[in-house]
């Protein structure tokens, strides 16, 4: 996967990908799906338990999104395992970028927020790029 973090043995990677045959760039709509993984490689479990993004389009205007979870669910990794997940977000420009945190917290009852890396939604109907 081409974009990657690790914050406490807690490994997210990250796979955009543009969708065309949901895009219009004649109404200034673009969508990208993204694949994340998050893998456990340290020795504590933990469970997501929320999410916090920063989605930016190419004008710079942001987006914030919070909420519980993932797609509907708080997983629970326990050391060396693995969950994956995708979803997508709309863009008014042909280009942009997505960096965010998720908060997980240890069986002990200690929150952390982990870094989700940054990484950039190019568009083929734009040359200039955020990134």
């Amino acid at each position: 996967m081409p974009y990657s973090a690790i914050t406490r043995g807690i490994v997210v990677s990250v796979e955009p990908t543009f969708l065309e045959a949901q895009s219009s760039p004649h109404e200034s709509k673009y969508v990208w799906a993204y694949r994340i993984v998050i893998e456990n490689r340290g020795s504590e479990t933990v469970q997501l338990r929320s999410r916090h993004w920063r989605i930016m389009n190419a004008l710079g205007a942001v987006r914030e999104v919070q909420g519980e979870g993932v797609v509907g669910e708080q997983p629970v990794l326990k050391a060396g395992e693995v969950y994956e997940y995708s979803s997508g977000t709309p863009l008014n420009t042909p280009s942009g970028l997505m960096i965010g945190t998720y908060q997980m917290q240890t069986e002990g009852g200690e929150i952390f927020d982990v870094e989700i890396p940054s990484f950039s939604l190019d568009s083929p109907h734009h040359t200039n790029f955020v990134h």
